[in-house]
């Protein structure tokens, strides 16, 4: 796993959510996936990011681990898991440990097509 943030360590210790193990197992998906990405807590909730931000943990959400990928539309590639028609974000939601582990795979190709992407792009700082 990448190197854990503390101050999201910090944020883990004080969130009370029946989702908790599943958002936690989400997180450490995310960071094992590309050494390239890091994690911070942006808008009150832990955000994962790589030259800019990818996604972000809705934390209010109990029945389910909720996600907002930030311009999700614009990740390269084709990703069944992300939700959304917009211009910009999109959503995934997975139902509770199981459907964590279960989209594992495609959690894991949405971060190396984000983090791919964004060397690619000169633009991306």
């Amino acid at each position: 796993m990448g190197a854990p943030n503390p101050e999201v360590d910090a944020w883990f210790d004080r969130y009370d959510n029946p989702m908790k193990p599943a958002v936690q197992r989400t997180r450490e998906i995310l960071l094992d996936a590309d050494p390239r990405l890091d994690e911070t807590i942006k808008w009150s909730t832990p955000t994962f990011t790589y030259k800019g931000n990818l996604v972000s943990v809705q934390p209010r959400a109990k029945q389910f681990v909720s996600l907002l990928f930030h311009t999700g539309a614009s990740i390269p590639g084709r990703h069944p898991l992300l939700e959304g028609g917009g211009d910009t974000a999109r959503y995934a939601r997975l139902d509770g440990l199981e459907a964590v582990e279960r989209e594992r795979p495609a959690l894991e190709a949405i971060v190396r097509a984000w983090c791919d992407d964004r060397d690619a792009d000169p633009k991306a700082r």
